[in-house]
Formats: C-alpha cells, sequence, structure tokens
C-alpha cells in the first residue's frame, strides 16, 4: 500500500533538519504518540547527516485479530532515518525505515526536505507492505490508519516546533 504525504513548513530545510535530528524532538514525538508506553531514542551524528532511531511500544488495539496473534496485546515499533547530506539547494533527504518487531509489517521509502518558497515541503513516498498471504492486505489497511495518525501528531509537533 502506497502511503504519500506533502507538508508544508515553516522554516528552511537546515531548520526542519535541524527539529527532526533533535534527540528532545524525537523524545516529545515518541512520548506523542505512544501513551506512555514506553520508546527509545538514539541520535547519531554522521559525517554527512544523521541517524535517527526510535523504538516505541504501542497497544496493538485496531489491529485484526490474526494480525495482533504476530504480535499480542503490544508492539513494538522500529524506526529508522538515515539522513543524507544537505543537497547544492539545501534540500535533504531520508531514508526510511519502519519496521513491527516480530511481525512481517514494514513501511520503507524516502522522507525529502525541499526548500519551497520561504519554508520547507516535506515529501513522503513509503510502501506500507504486510508480507502474510491472503490478509496482508487487511492488515495493511488496518495499519494505515494508526501511522497517519501517528504521522498527523509528529507533523503538529514538528509545527509547533517550528513556529518557537
Amino acid at each position: 500500500m502506497r502511503v504519500s504525504r506533502r507538508e508544508e513548513l515553516d522554516g528552511s530545510p537546515e531548520e526542519v533538519y535541524a527539529v527532526l535530528t533533535d534527540p528532545a524532538f524525537q523524545e516529545a514525538k515518541c512520548e506523542a504518540t505512544t501513551a506512555g508506553d514506553g520508546h527509545a531514542v538514539e541520535v547519531t551524528p554522521r559525517a554527512t547527516g544523521a541517524r535517527v532511531r526510535t523504538e516505541r511500544t504501542l497497544p496493538s488495539d485496531g489491529l485484526p485479530d490474526v494480525a495482533r496473534s504476530f504480535v499480542g496485546e503490544t508492539l513494538v515499533v522500529v524506526e529508522v532515518h538515515e539522513w543524507s547530506a544537505p543537497g547544492p539547494d539545501g534540500s535533504r533527504q531520508s531514508a526510511l525505515d519502519l519496521h513491527v518487531k516480530g511481525a512481517p509489517l514494514t513501511l520503507k521509502g524516502t522522507l525529502r526536505l525541499v526548500p519551497h518558497g520561504a519554508g520547507t515541503l516535506q515529501v513522503l513516498e513509503a510502501e506500507l507492505k504486510a508480507n502474510v498471504p491472503l490478509i496482508g492486505g487487511r492488515i495493511e489497511k488496518a495499519a494505515n490508519g494508526p501511522i497517519s495518525t501517528a504521522i498527523d501528531i509528529e507533523t503538529g509537533l514538528l509545527r509547533e516546533t517550528l513556529a518557537g
């Protein structure tokens, strides 16, 4: 299942990148999306970019019963962004790899920060995949809602942080 989002943000790509790679922002993002069930954040600066890894424990409510049989009452979501160096225009790109521990559910793609007028256009292009014969599509549809909600929460928090 294709997941695409385009968000206009106030701030340059470098300012948006600085927020997205700030451990305090990642902590706040995890707290806003885990309902207190636990999380871990690692931000590793690199010569050309950064690696951001979060791990969140979430309830498996809303998933079909067959999907919950893989993960139980909670699921552990691991999200990794591998940020590249800025382009000549200041744009940035991250390879995105999100997976659920112990379940065949992944979200893989790219997150780009592109100059857009006085601000930044954040573009997410990814593929949500449940590698389960016959019911993979049902699992993908069920997972798409919580993933979209988490993206909305993160984008709202990002806008608030950029506004200062």
